[in-house]
């Protein structure tokens, strides 16, 4: 076969079908007969410089598959199966990766790297391959120019693969050494000196010790620096990446480099080609996120011994990067409005400015207004377009105070450019600026409303009119109308300013979403959200025009449902209508099924509705399936204990979504309406539950579901308990190893990441509310003494939580309930262990001087509940 084996590669890219086709089924066979044999020939194609460029580059692409997966649980198992191979047969195949990383053929070499890259991610954390950098190192300063490229993006590939603590100090030195080196303008090659450059952006994270210590940081920082003033373009934009990268990880390390930073991405943003001009925005715009997270963090109030000092880099540097700025709002495209992904200069200034509104607040606004009142009226568009970028860009920051006079004078010339610009870019500049307005400046909390009963009827005929425009304008309009109805959200249940004009603004928003060009722009998107907001904000005296929508909504979605013969492009947008539609609905539903005056004349729509829902399950579309769960949530919210009447024939989606791994979305959302239908129909479920939670253990022990499901299915457990009460006996033999072996698992969190411990601590709330929700259904029942084995496991649980100390306050809250609702229920019974607990009488005594006011409540209540159970 390995004598074939070239022909059979070259065969899978063939034009003809038929031959692509058989060839395929060969390469399968062979992989399935003997994997060994197969890896070690791809490998052996990959290292052989006589053989097509195109069959080496594809043998290396099957072999980087055979080692890697997206899904999290498939690249477990490929990782694995590596693992388990002969060593002599892996050493071959490294032999021939490390060697092809010398082959004369580009291809070749940079498939290597990322082989080599995906064997370093299964081997070093397992100590395995401890050679391989000392190996790849030994490649560089005497050998061939390409060989040295090579060897660099490997090591690039590397640092992406691998996390920091797999590398020991001394070889993380010498890669840097290797890559610095590589960078630096003694270095005649280009190709060396880009993949040198790339490879460092990878390997700062690896560089800690290094820029702890002066002298190396210094040398890096300069190299770098020097690097951006390449002539080569790419090595330019990659020194810019570098720097980006360093200001967001060593953001405590630049004070000594700001200022040459600062000239060198002014150049560069003033003088640069664009890709090298957008990274030297960017680093700015980093900084930018920085200094906010660190003042929404301290909330400002520095003392000498905070952790993070903030170096105010962005206040310091404003009378220059503003004007810096403020330029780049003018070197617009032509056509960037029409295309959903464009990105340049001026959109990313624009963001920049943005960012730095939000840094500095008050400050930046006498910087940017003379722009603005020098070119609003301007006769070229850029500049009128640029101007009204700059206003709309400072809005969310500065002060209500700062900003409400100019608003009030700007707010009726931007309704009049919106009507009457003679340009499209300045239009669209306009309706997103408006938008902005309306999302930060007006509010119940504003003491001095811009939208008074004098504006309010020319605000909404101007955005009404306008969206009839094109496309991107009216999708801004429609935006707009979304945030001025989110501001009268609270305006009371009686009536809102919006109530007079609610028939033409819901007719207005149909009109657009039944626009040939509505798929342009997202503009039908932006209709429907607009339509959600406005019916969500809406008033008791606007709720019979809101019913009035419900036949409506519900006949355009029966027609996606009918219609016949699509192609997949169709279908593609029919499954989005649908899921609109659904989305649509949800909305109305939780309007109208909320209030008791509605409730029952809407519930007449109740059936239709859900047979609606249920034909939407049919279509393949995850996006219609999640929205037409929601919807479906909502309506059991509404129906309570009547839903019980649709169990029967929803029951086979239910299962569906329950088992639907791959869209996990989708699984969640019905892992939630679960919940929902125990609280709606309580024992009424009892018929269902066998396959409900066979389904959810299912779901737990497979480790093909995202792990984000997880948490909401303990949650689950406990409503099914809730709901059942002691029939939930049958389940505990399930349910409670599980509980268990979750517990133990996120008791203790030491050395994760920030991600991973805000993961933990939702499972540790979903593994609570599983037990809380198991003893409180039971309590009371003449069975509570099932649950006492369990008890002691509980209280470990809680010790465990309570020594690590890195509960939330939503966890601290559901934690001293959990530890009620075990003396609530088991009362004497359990007292005794309680009194033996580590932690139980600080845990409560700390909860009972809580500043959060509900986890003081709840735990007086605990305290109730614990004196009972022990008299302490």
């Amino acid at each position: 076969m390995a004598m074939e084996v070239t022909q059979i590669l070259l065969n899978a890219q063939a034009v003809d079908g038929n031959v692509r086709k058989h060839a395929e089924e060969n390469l399968r066979q062979f992989q399935e007969q003997n994997l060994p044999s197969f890896l070690l020939s791809l490998a052996g194609e990959l290292a052989n410089d006589d053989k097509p460029v195109e069959s080496r580059k594809l043998a290396g692409l099957i072999l980087k598959n055979a080692l890697d997966a997206k899904e999290q649980h498939r690249k477990f198992e490929l990782g694995q199966r590596w693992l388990s191979l002969d060593p002599s047969v892996k050493a071959q195949i490294k032999a021939c990766l490390l060697k092809t990383l010398s082959s004369p053929a580009h291809d070749a070499r940079s498939t290597a790297s990322q082989v080599v890259a995906k064997l370093a991610g299964i081997e070093l954390p397992l100590k395995q391959w401890p050679e391989l950098i000392e190996a790849l190192l030994s490649n560089n300063n005497q050998l061939p120019a390409h060989t040295r490229q090579a060897t660099l993006e490997t090591l690039g590939y590397i640092c992406e693969e691998v996390s920091p603590d797999v590398v020991e100090q001394d070889q993380v030195n010498k890669m840097l050494t290797a890559v610095v080196q590589g960078m630096n303008s003694s270095e005649t090659n280009n190709d060396v000196r880009l993949a040198a450059t790339r490879a460092l952006h990878n390997a700062l994270g690896f560089a800690q010790a290094n820029f702890s210590n002066d002298m190396e940081r210094d040398y890096i920082v300069r190299v770098v620096c020097e690097a951006t003033l390449s002539p080569e373009v790419k090595i330019r934009q990659a020194a810019f990446e570098c720097l980006v990268s360093i200001s967001s990880t060593y953001y405590e390390k630049l004070a000594p480099y700001i200022q040459d930073i600062f000239s060198i991405t002014a150049k560069a943003v003033k003088e640069d080609e664009e890709p090298v001009a957008l990274q030297a925005i960017e680093f700015w715009s980093s900084i930018c996120d920085e200094e906010i997270d660190i003042l929404e963090e301290y909330g400002g109030d520095f003392t000498g011994d905070s952790v993070i000092p903030c170096y105010y880099f962005i206040k310091q540097a404003l009378p220059a990067l503003i004007p810096l700025l403020l330029e780049t709002l003018l070197k617009q495209e032509e056509d960037q409005d029409q295309d959903e992904v464009a990105w340049n200069v001026a959109m990313a200034g624009g963001t920049c400015l943005g960012l730095v509104a939000r840094t500095v607040g008050d400050d930046v606004v006498p910087l940017v207004m003379p722009f603005i009142e020098e070119n609003i009226t301007k006769p070229d568009w850029r500049q009128r377009e640029a101007a009204t970028y700059a206003f709309g860009s400072i809005l969310e920051g500065p002060s209500p105070d700062k900003l409400m006079p100019l608003v009030n004078v700007a707010l009726n010339f931007m309704l009049n450019a919106l009507m009457k610009d003679p340009n499209n870019h300045v239009k669209d500049t306009t309706g997103w600026t408006l938008g902005r307005i309306f999302e930060f400046l007006h509010g119940s909390t504003l003491e001095t409303p811009i939208i008074t009963q004098a504006n309010c009827q020319q605000i909404i005929t101007v955005l009404l009119q306008s969206m009839k425009d094109v496309p991107n304008v009216a999708e801004k309009a429609c935006g707009a109308l979304y945030f001025l109805a989110q501001g009268f959200e609270d305006a009371g249940p009686s009536s809102s300013p919006l109530a007079p004009f609610f028939q033409d603004i819901i007719q207005a928003l149909l009109d657009a979403t039944h626009r040939e060009d509505a798929g342009e722009s997202r503009l039908r998107t932006a209709a429907y959200e607009a339509l959600n907001e406005v019916v969500r904000c809406s008033t008791d005296d606007t709720a019979p025009m809101v019913m009035q929508l419900v036949p409506l909504i519900m006949m355009e979605l029966h027609q996606t449902l009918e219609a016949q013969k699509l192609s997949s492009d169709e279908r593609e947008k029919q499954n989005e209508l649908q899921g609109l539609l659904c989305g649509c609905l949800q909305v109305i539903i939780q309007k109208l099924g909320s209030s008791e005056p509605t409730k029952y004349a809407f519930l007449q729509y109740a059936d239709q509705m859900m047979g609606l829902f249920l034909r939407v399950f049919a279509c393949k579309s995850a996006t219609a399936h999640e929205e037409a769960m929601l919807a479906i949530g909502a309506l059991v919210y509404s129906t309570g204990a009547d839903f019980a009447k649709y169990m029967t024939e929803f029951y086979k989606y239910l299962e569906m979504g329950l088992q639907n791994f791959e869209d996990y979305q989708v699984c969640a959302i019905t892992v939630g309406v679960v919940g929902d239908i125990c609280r709606a129909l309580e024992d009424k479920i009892l018929p269902f539950c066998d396959g409900i939670m066979t389904q959810l253990l299912k779901d737990l022990s497979s480790n093909q579901l995202h792990r984000s499901v997880k948490p909401p299915i303990f949650s689950c457990f406990g409503d099914l308990a809730l709901a059942i009460g002691e029939n939930f006996e049958k389940y505990l033999m399930y349910a409670m190893p599980m509980l268990q072996s979750a517990a133990e698992l996120s008791a203790h969190t030491s050395g994760v990441d920030d991600d991973m411990i805000e993961y933990t601590n939702t499972l540790r709330n979903g593994i609570m509310e599983a037990y809380s929700g198991i003893l409180q259904g039971f309590k009371g029942s003449a069975k509570t003494h099932l649950l006492m084995p369990y008890a002691p496991h509980v209280l470990q649980f809680l010790d465990s939580l309570y020594i690590e100390k890195d509960m939330d306050d939503f966890v601290i809250k559901t934690a001293i309930g959990l530890l009620g609702d075990l003396a609530d229920t088991l009362g004497s019974a359990v007292g005794s262990l309680i009194q033996q607990s580590v932690s139980a009488r600080d845990f409560l005594n700390e909860c009972l001087t809580s500043d959060d006011p509900s986890i003081k409540e709840a735990a007086e209540w605990v305290k109730i509940a614990i004196s009972r159970a022990t008299n302490f």
